[in-house]
């Protein structure tokens, strides 16, 4: 397979039957990092970056079959921060040195777009030097320019799967591809910096399905792609599934960052939740960026995408130094800059 990683960094895209059996059959691993991880110096030097995650909402209008927040748990211990609580997230993460911050959270129609708009506004007036990431889900296009008006610089939705048929095995009618793609075309006309991304081992996925997801990130040319391995919850359809594997999440990092050098590209907390040094593996498969938890210790446990989520228990500051230490003994640093997207290797964006 080393012809097939070859090709792919010279030429930045494969054929589908060439991602097909290049994903299928996994082979030269360690070749793969080392080319990523010579690719990710080249754009990034041996810097991590960190974003400052808030969760700021676990209640969700949809009732994706793999989501441990989905409508239907009727188990689940929802919240909402207001906003005085998501601006104390901020001014502590400001005070660590995280110059990214990035409110996540369900669909919860509670926050209207006038709401998120103020949220914003409040931010950026308060730290100007700081970027601002949101990931709160399909929304209409004039939702995203309001937003992006009012001063976020970054989007996060990841598609999840770029399959049409896998995806109807994901998600309940009510939801489309189709949809889920037109948000990401949105976002980057109005201009934001997007990330997409997807699950790996989800249930019915197979190597083609993973090849479609390469075809489609090959076509955004995205800013950032996050992808984890699935980890199934308890109260979802999904419960009794075999979770998704570090080594074939592993492997796809690596493979995106042949496929763009320049992207950002997080060790997850998901493959740190099924590896102990998953984040750490995530970095020297190619990947450059790191989301600690803001969110108030007390909430964190109740924003359960996925079962035995790591990371609900610790202060900011603790967990922001345990993960400086834990990336420093492989060689890298965390950055304290916003950390944008480089330009490609040779000069030039694309």
């Amino acid at each position: 397979m080393r012809h097939l990683i070859d090709r792919l960094e010279q030429n930045r895209k494969l054929t589908k039957d060439e991602w097909t059996e290049l994903i299928a059959k996994g082979a030269d691993r360690e070749y793969l990092f080392e080319r990523a991880r010579i690719l990710a110096k080249q754009c990034y030097g041996n810097t991590v970056y960190i974003r400052g995650l808030i969760e700021f909402t676990n209640y969700c209008r949809n009732n994706c079959y793999y989501c441990g927040i989905r409508r239907d748990n009727s188990n689940a211990m929802r919240y909402r921060l207001s906003e005085e609580e998501i601006l104390d997230c901020c001014r502590t993460g400001y005070g660590l040195g995280f110059r990214t911050f990035v409110l996540q959270g369900g669909e919860d129609g509670f926050y209207t777009d006038e709401k998120l708009e103020k949220v914003i506004r409040s931010i950026k007036m308060r730290y100007p030097d700081c970027a601002l990431t949101l990931s709160v889900g399909e929304k209409s296009k004039e939702s995203y320019r309001r937003f992006f008006e009012a001063g976020a610089d970054r989007y996060l939705l990841r598609h999840e799967t770029a399959s049409e048929n896998h995806y109807r095995m994901l998600h309940p009618e009510e939801l489309t591809l189709k949809n889920r793609k037109d948000c990401l075309w949105n976002l980057k006309e109005i201009g934001y910096q997007v990330g997409c991304g997807f699950m790996v081992g989800s249930p019915g996925q197979t190597a083609e399905c993973l090849a479609e997801d390469m075809l489609f990130i090959t076509e955004l040319q995205p800013h950032m792609a996050g992808i984890g391995p699935f980890v199934p919850h308890h109260e979802t359809p999904f419960a009794g599934e075999t979770q998704g594997t570090a080594e074939q999440t592993l492997y796809l990092i690596g493979l995106l960052r042949l496929l763009k050098p320049n992207l950002l590209i997080p060790a997850t907390t998901a493959l740190g939740t099924i590896r102990a040094d998953g984040r750490e593996a995530g970095i020297l498969a190619g990947a450059n960026v790191v989301m600690p938890n803001l969110s108030p210790v007390g909430v964190r446990k109740k924003y359960e995408l996925y079962d035995n989520k790591i990371c609900t228990g610790d202060e900011a500051a603790e967990c922001k130094s345990c993960l400086q230490g834990r990336i420093e003994r492989i060689g890298y640093e965390l950055a304290v800059d916003r950390g944008d997207p480089a330009k490609e290797p040779g000069g030039n964006y694309v």
